[in-house]
């Protein structure tokens, strides 16, 4: 059974404690797909309304779009536990010799460069989901816009989240210079402009609301 499978509580317990997963990848998967819930929320209220008829197909496309993020979300939320296991036991070779300190380094490195592929995936999903609440603010029902709001925060809390983690990860990767290279450049270009539409959006559900 996974993660998400399981109760809140039972999630948070685990998450509170010791345990080496779920960390702070799968919270971020996870609160990445309650953000994504929450535009489509606003989207389910909006379908159906007369007031809203011209822009339902639209609407309706975002929904489609934000259930298939909320499902990869949620798969990340497992897979992100599954890469980290062994990156958990990389780090517990020893390094006595200098035979064992080279293998642990390469087998760190290589764990490392599979630990960078889910957060950096996260923060993918958290940015296609940072432009669904982008326009549902725009064109969704204003009896709703606050959960736009409470919505982008949450994505834009996965994407800053998803960023740590690429983060941490690339501190053992030496060698594979690509890799370095062109994992921080994707990852700095989706913060920066991930963080800019989800502020502007934020803002534009703020000024509504006044």
């Amino acid at each position: 059974m996974g993660m998400t499978e399981k109760s809140c509580d039972y999630f948070l317990d685990v998450l509170a404690s010791k345990a080496p997963v779920p960390g702070g990848g799968g919270a971020a998967a996870l609160g990445g797909a309650i953000g994504m819930a929450l535009s489509n929320m606003v989207g389910n209220l909006t379908v159906g309304k007369k007031k809203y008829a011209d822009v339902e197909d639209e609407v309706k496309e975002l929904l489609d779009q934000g259930y298939k993020i909320i499902d990869e979300l949620k798969a990340l939320v497992d897979k992100d536990a599954e890469v980290f296991e062994p990156l958990s036991k990389a780090y517990g070779m020893p390094k006595d010799t200098p035979e064992q300190a080279e293998l642990k380094a390469k087998t760190l490195e290589e764990c490392s460069i599979v630990a960078c592929s889910v957060p950096l995936e996260i923060m993918r999903k958290a940015y296609a989901g940072i432009k669904i609440h982008e326009r549902m603010g725009q064109i969704g029902s204003r009896l709703a816009i606050s959960d736009v709001g409470c919505g982008v925060v949450f994505m834009k809390a996965a994407l800053i989240s998803g960023y740590l983690n690429v983060l941490i990860n690339l501190g053992a990767i030496k060698k594979d210079q690509e890799f370095l290279e062109k994992t921080k450049k994707e990852m700095e270009t989706l913060l920066e402009e991930g963080s800019k539409i989800a502020d502007a959006t934020l803002q534009q559900v703020i000024d509504q609301l006044k």
